[in-house]
């Protein structure tokens, strides 16, 4: 009498790859986890070109470290009052803005300079934002009945010794670019460069 044929285990191997099917699909579709979409802001990202977050992190660190470990800074006698402008661009992209460098760079600076570099804001800014917001021209009371009285003058603003601005140029070629960003700590007073130093980085383009 033959052997009785038995299907279940075609049966169960079919399914099996059924449901691995299903899962791999499912493993496929599921979206990265959040390291792998949120990389790290020091991390260079291989699908990007040029500069990237890693170079704003690691020039305004390093810069801040050095300008605080500035003998210059470290022997006055007075707290350095300083205004922080902005980049020149000088680079084969004239028209991009590469501010985001300084503006980290003057965090880092009130951040760990406390007590040593007082941050005086950027004068434009600064009577921008105060025209917008202060009334100085109405006085009295505020139903107009007792007459208009001047508003007494606001207070002067302290005037800045120091300015901390920057200068990028870069050398492009065929596959890659060179940058050098430069920074600069000029004392308002005399002319003289107090502080300088550069960020240099060879980028794919």
């Amino acid at each position: 009498m033959p052997p009785t044929t038995r299907p279940m285990p075609l049966l169960l191997s079919v399914t099996a790859l059924l449901v691995l099917g299903a899962s791999t699909g499912c493993n496929h579709d599921r979206p990265r986890d959040y390291a792998s979409r949120r990389p790290a802001p020091d991390q260079l990202d291989p699908r990007d070109r040029g500069l990237q977050s890693k170079d704003v992190v690691n020039a305004s660190d390093a810069l801040a470290t050095d300008l605080l470990a500035s003998p210059e800074l470290n022997t006055s006698r007075t707290q350095w009052t300083l205004v922080v402008d902005k980049i020149e661009n000088r680079t084969s992209n004239p028209t991009f803005n590469y501010d985001i460098f300084i503006r980290r760079l003057r965090t880092e600076l009130f951040q760990k300079g406390r007590g040593r570099i007082t941050l005086i804001e950027n004068r434009d800014a600064f009577y921008g934002r105060r025209n917008q917001e202060l009334d100085y021209e109405r006085g009295g009371d505020p139903y107009g009945q007792g007459g208009a009285r001047p508003a007494p003058p606001p207070p002067q603003p302290t005037q800045p010794d120091y300015v901390l601005y920057g200068r990028f140029t870069d050398l492009p070629n065929r596959g890659t670019d060179y940058y050098y960003c430069e920074f600069t700590v000029t004392d308002f007073h005399t002319r003289q460069i107090v502080w300088t130093n550069a960020y240099e980085v060879r980028v794919a383009r």
